[in-house]
């Protein structure tokens, strides 16, 4: 049996997760808490409440909570294969719901479709890219996809902002024209765009990578800086193609 602190190490590593990405995710999950609380989770020193334990879960992909705890769910015939075993399993499944003859005879719930303008041009993740009067397309999304909040999409390109923004996906942004300290948005710089994290402390102002490999980019007097806008989810490029 794992402890809840190993449950929560293991699956953080295997999402390529710091302790201090883990608690920014969190965090928007409105959750306050830093890294420290997570270190002690970890230590199992301390364990989170279970309304945080079910976040964790669903960010962390923790969908068998029987199985993390016990390794073997015996009620889950799928619990007990290798990998291998369950990509041939779900592939068999994906056979029956494609041949239509299995489906429970009820009424399917279709997604609210919301029609929304995705950037081509993408922002960087990297050194910068022109994303005003760029070229964009209208694509018809199922809601259940898209932030609420979202009021356009724009594609993502480079890997200053990995773990948590990969090259090629589709970052969702609010439009507004302030961001607070600490949080991700789409900020034009002298008619470059980037995401990037936000700075303004004591220090001065800086965009910030997630990525180590990259240095802070400081703003100076001098420079050109427009929010436009909070990243307020993502999605996978191919997830749109599939609808």
């Amino acid at each position: 049996m794992r402890t809840i602190g190993e449950i929560i190490a293991n699956g953080r590593k295997n999402k390529g997760l710091s302790q201090s990405n883990l608690a920014d995710l969190l965090q928007r999950e409105g959750f306050s808490l830093t890294y420290k609380a997570i270190s002690k989770w970890e230590k199992n020193d301390t364990e989170p409440s279970v309304t945080v334990f079910m976040a964790l879960c669903r960010i962390l992909d923790i969908k068998n909570i029987y199985e993390a705890y016990y390794e073997v769910n015996p009620d889950d015939p799928l619990s007990s294969l290798s990998e291998e075993g369950k990509s041939k399993a779900l592939d068999y499944i994906n056979l029956l719901h494609m041949s239509g003859m299995y489906e429970k005879h009820e009424c399917k719930i279709i997604p609210f479709i919301r029609t929304i303008d995705i950037y081509e041009n993408a922002v960087s993740a990297g050194k910068g890219n022109l994303l005003v009067d760029g070229p964009e397309e209208t694509y018809d999304v199922p809601s259940d996809i898209i932030p609420k909040e979202a009021s356009f999409g724009v594609m993502i390109r480079g890997n200053s902002m990995e773990p948590l923004y990969e090259d090629g996906q589709i970052a969702w942004v609010h439009h507004q024209e302030t961001l607070e300290n600490g949080e991700t948005g789409i900020f034009s710089l002298n008619g470059e765009s980037y995401i990037k994290k936000l700075q303004d402390d004591t220090e001065g102002v800086f965009l910030v990578s997630l990525n180590p490999a990259y240095p802070k980019i400081q703003i100076k007097e001098t420079d050109r800086l427009d929010t436009i806008g909070k990243v307020v989810g993502k999605c996978d490029k191919e997830t749109i193609k599939r609808y």
